[in-house]
């Protein structure tokens, strides 16, 4: 991918978000990261309303699990029945290990679901190595 990766991150926990941003410093590919705080702001972002008029369409979300207002699992059901909105990847990325919420993403067509790791530097990281694999060896839709 000859462009930076448009990556939209959405997550509430401020520590994560900075992790995430560290991770994408320095990092190949080269990565655009916007952040939203939760599903709604997220759905926001992505169908450009308000603050986000100017918003750049993501090639990738990186979605938490449990989050307030919409949580991670609503707003994949949201997105995923969006026909403007479905071809675009979605990671989750969340602390949740259950294999009930494991099923519940993939059966909401999820891309892949990831557990944060809770070492920082482990972190940084996964975090490196999931945008190497979808911007460098997955291809992405243009848009």
């Amino acid at each position: 991918m000859t462009k930076p990766l448009r990556v939209l991150l959405v997550e509430d926990n401020d520590g994560d978000v900075e992790m995430t941003e560290q991770a994408f410093r320095d990092g190949k590919p080269a990565c655009a990261i916007s952040v939203a705080n939760n599903g709604v702001e997220a759905l926001q972002f992505l169908s450009k309303q308000g603050i986000f008029g100017n918003a750049p369409t993501p090639n990738l979300i990186l979605l938490d699990l449990n989050m307030p207002k919409m949580d991670g699992k609503k707003f994949l059901d949201c997105v995923k029945s969006d026909p403007k909105l479905k071809a675009i990847p979605v990671v989750m990325f969340t602390s949740s290990e259950s294999e009930s919420d494991i099923r519940d993403c993939y059966e909401r067509h999820a891309s892949c679901y990831v557990v944060k790791p809770f070492d920082g530097k482990v972190f940084v990281e996964t975090v490196r190595q999931v945008v190497r694999f979808w911007g460098d060896l997955g291809r992405l839709p243009e848009g």
